[in-house]
This record gives structure tokens, C-alpha cells and sequence, in this order.
């Protein structure tokens, strides 16, 4: 299995990582019994992600498309962050191993899950 240079430059460089303290949106996904774990945390500020973090439970892919996702999600506006697809991970990342393909599903579903989250909060204000 080959993981491009980008792929594993985002495994090792965790600048993203971590849990957010009081985050504006949570998005889990995954189950840590039996697989890959993954919580993007989002902070919202005048309708832009402020900051963008993450934990993650996995493989290297799993680290490195949470990594890049949190790059790619940092100050873009809810609109623009809806955008982020699967497969804009995955160019982002100059590809995936086809076996590792889930791995970019589960990265930009947890930022999608913590958008809707921080949505939601907001309407039960």
C-alpha cells in the first residue's frame, strides 16, 4: 500500500489535533469498539470556522484526512465547508489506497456532522 508524500506529511503534522475546548459544533463518527473514531470539533465566528480540530482513533489515513480536513475546513464559511466531499479529500491528499477510501468518507462526515450540530444549536436558541 503507497500513501502519497502530501498523505503522509498530514500524518505527521498534527497542528489540528486535539479536543476543542466548549467547540460551537461536535461531529463523531465511527465506533471506537470495533474500528476508526473520529470527532471533528468546529468554532464559528461571524459565520466562518474559526478553528477546526480533531480526535481521531485510526490509521494513518484516518489521521491524515482529519488533518487535512481541518486545514481545509479553517476559515471557510458554513456554506463553503458544506463542500467538502469525499473526493476533495482525497485530491487534496493526491490520492488514497481504494482500501483506504472510507477513511476520507468518515473525516468530511464528522466535519459535516459538526456543522449541522453547530445548526442546530443555533435554531435552539
Amino acid at each position: 500500500m503507497r500513501y502519497s508524500e502530501k498523505l503522509l506529511r498530514y500524518f505527521t503534522d498534527h497542528a489540528h489535533a486535539g479536543k476543542m475546548e466548549n467547540p460551537d459544533g461536535a461531529g463523531p463518527v465511527g465506533d471506537i469498539l470495533c474500528g476508526d473514531f473520529f470527532v471533528i470539533y468546529i468554532r464559528v465566528r461571524e459565520g466562518r470556522l474559526e478553528d477546526v480540530s480533531y480526535q481521531v482513533f485510526g490509521c494513518p489515513a484516518a489521521i491524515a484526512t482529519c488533518e487535512a480536513v481541518a486545514e481545509m475546513a479553517t476559515g471557510k464559511t458554513l456554506e463553503e465547508a458544506r463542500h467538502i466531499t469525499d473526493a476533495a479529500v482525497v485530491e487534496f491528499l493526491g490520492g488514497l489506497p481504494e482500501i483506504k477510501m472510507h477513511c476520507s468518507n468518515s473525516a468530511a462526515e464528522a466535519l459535516q456532522r459538526a456543522i449541522v450540530h453547530y445548526r442546530l444549536q443555533q435554531k435552539g436558541q
